[in-house]
């Protein structure tokens, strides 16, 4: 890694855990293609169901603190 690279890292993990993740999904948007409008479409469909699940109380959510500790199995 390059010594900017580098120092750019070290402040970035600096950052508040919120701004982290908002880095890292903009250094992983630029990354990407352009959207497949109909994988675009699918997504939409499942965001909304999903979003129903949760307003009609068929579902729950979790705190990331828990499902890292199932995932992790600690």
């Amino acid at each position: 890694m390059k010594p900017t690279e580098s120092r750019i890292l070290e402040e970035a993990l600096e950052l508040s855990p919120e701004a982290r993740a908002a880095l890292a999904g903009s250094l992983l948007d630029s990354l990407e293609e352009a959207p497949d409008p109909e994988a675009e479409a699918i997504w939409e469909a499942e965001i909304a169901k999903r979003v129903r699940e949760l307003e009609r109380g068929a579902v729950h959510l979790v705190p990331w603190s828990e499902a890292r500790r199932t995932i992790l199995g600690g």
